[in-house]
């Protein structure tokens, strides 16, 4: 008898479940971030010390230069880093640290950190492979103090500079 009042309830939480994993595994999923590589952008102000970002999930080459997103770590695969995205294939990159300019590959990117001081990055591990990242990241949605959207920029102190697809 008691499982009989239940049953709509437990159905639709099932159903429910099984729904939300779909969404998010195939349109959007949400990023703990936390460290100092993407400050200002991101603080970890929350009591924790993360704050929490809208990642939505992206087809493979549907990226921007600017945008921040989540990739698979390339030293790493089961960890997950933010990072924003400073150049795409066929873009040359000039470290001015190295007094070195590289051509970004077909199939791959040059991501950095808004902390270039702090920052593991393309500048220690090189280009990464487009289907390394995951999506891009939207909006900041906790701590409530931060709640926003995520500027799509390119900041130029302290990074190496893109020059668009170009021969030199």
């Amino acid at each position: 008898m008691a499982w009989a009042a239940l049953r709509p309830v437990v159905k639709a939480c099932i159903g429910g479940s099984l729904i939300g994993l779909t969404i998010s595994d195939r349109y959007f999923s949400f990023a703990a971030v936390h460290g100092d590589s993407m400050r200002p952008t991101f603080e970890g102000s929350a009591a924790d010390g993360r704050e929490y970002a809208l990642v939505k999930r992206s087809p493979l080459y549907d990226y921007s230069r600017g945008e921040v997103v989540v990739l698979a770590s390339p030293v790493d695969h089961q960890r997950k880093t933010i990072k924003r995205l400073i150049g795409l294939p066929g873009d040359w990159v000039s470290l001015p640290d190295k007094e070195e300019v590289r051509k970004i590959p077909e199939g791959h990117c040059w991501v950095e950190g808004d902390n270039g001081g702090v920052s593991r990055d393309s500048r220690a591990y090189g280009p990464v492979p487009l289907g390394l990242v995951q999506g891009r990241v939207t909006h900041v949605v906790w701590p409530p103090s931060k709640m926003g959207r995520v500027d799509k920029r390119v900041p130029s102190e302290g990074r190496g500079r893109v020059m668009p697809q170009r021969n030199l």
